[in-house]
């Protein structure tokens, strides 16, 4: 299956056209699709209304500098700063970590957008995609927060993806621009990176984001389409060493430099099919056209993401009379 992207505040012609493929799950939207909450409401149902199947609409809504929505939505800290609070008071950094899972949720649902790619569990050491972005350097604090996190965006009804497996913060690259690739074993990866996936794993994470991030250690090919990395240790049993993750698996977009070590866009597709990827990530709308074109004899199985779709949207009217939810922004103000 793919999630494309399209271009503007309203659906285009050939975008219509793009959404009645059968390999079409859905839409990625980004700041260029937004201009307003009622705006992307009508877009997504906009989307919704012209596929012949039910579609999952999606965003980056991390917080930070990567928040999509925000004329209207409250203006989110980034996960970073809730780890450097966690070092006077892990109660309470914690705590508010929930609350901005929830928070974050449930303005996205309330816009009817299903799924935030959300949360980051990469490790904060110094890779330039990951930033702010990150919890913390420390992997156990990580998957404190990735439990509560997961909690607090179910709590709001939306599923929650762990991003970007197996770690993408280990390495300087920014994976837009240029391939990345991490030296180390699996034993060192595994003592680290994986510590924070296995507990959102634990928490019921219903989703996991692979990385564009080549670990030859491990495998010759980057995660995203590595069948060692998705069958043979996220997806394998726990007794024979892997994760026992049984969600759906997103790669990401494969417009990204990093992707490009698998060819053309035909093949990028593929070959994060091939490798187990559930879904494939094609976020620029130049690349929409070849990308179906690719897929067009794929026999794909589009319930595979039934269980990602939003529950419990109350629209803006009745979360703004929500008391948690003036609470939450007051007490997410001191973070910003």
């Amino acid at each position: 299956m793919l999630l494309i992207g399209v271009a503007g505040h309203e659906l285009e012609a050939r975008e219509r056209d793009w959404l009645q493929h059968d390999a079409c799950a859905g839409v990625v939207l980004f700041a260029r699709n937004f201009a307003s909450h009622t705006q992307v409401r009508e877009l997504s149902q906009a989307i919704r209304e012209t596929a012949p199947r039910p579609q999952l609409v999606c965003v980056d809504q991390e917080g930070g500098r990567v928040q999509r929505f925000r004329d209207g939505y409250a203006a989110l800290p980034p996960l970073e700063a809730f780890g450097r609070l966690h070092a006077d008071d892990p109660v309470s950094a914690l705590a508010l970590a929930r609350e901005h899972a929830w928070l974050m949720a449930s303005e996205v649902r309330a816009s009817d957008v299903d799924l935030s790619f959300a949360p980051v569990v990469d490790l904060g050491r110094g890779n330039r995609a990951i930033g702010n972005r990150a919890f913390s350097a420390d992997s156990a604090v990580v998957a404190d927060f990735a439990r509560v996190y997961v909690q607090g965006m179910h709590e709001a009804g939306m599923a929650a993806t762990l991003k970007h497996f197996p770690g993408h913060g280990s390495v300087p690259e920014d994976t837009h621009f240029e391939a990345a690739t991490d030296p180390r074993t699996l034993e060192e990866i595994r003592a680290l990176d994986l510590v924070p996936f296995a507990a959102g794993i634990g928490a019921g994470a219903d989703a996991v984001m692979m990385a564009h991030v080549r670990y030859p250690q491990v495998d010759a090919d980057p995660a995203g389409y590595s069948r060692r990395w998705i069958e043979e240790i996220l997806r394998a049993d726990r007794a024979d060493g892997g994760l026992g993750f049984r969600g759906v698996v997103f790669s990401d977009d494969i417009g990204m430099k990093a992707a490009d070590t698998a060819g053309g866009v035909g093949m990028r597709v593929n070959a994060h099919l091939d490798a187990g990827c559930d879904v494939v990530l094609v976020c620029h709308p130049e690349l929409v056209e070849d990308s179906l074109a690719a897929v067009r004899d794929r026999t794909l199985d589009i319930l595979v993401l039934s269980g990602l779709a939003g529950r419990d949207a109350p629209g803006w009217d009745v979360l703004r009379a929500d008391t948690r939810y003036s609470d939450s922004r007051s007490r997410l103000e001191v973070l910003t």
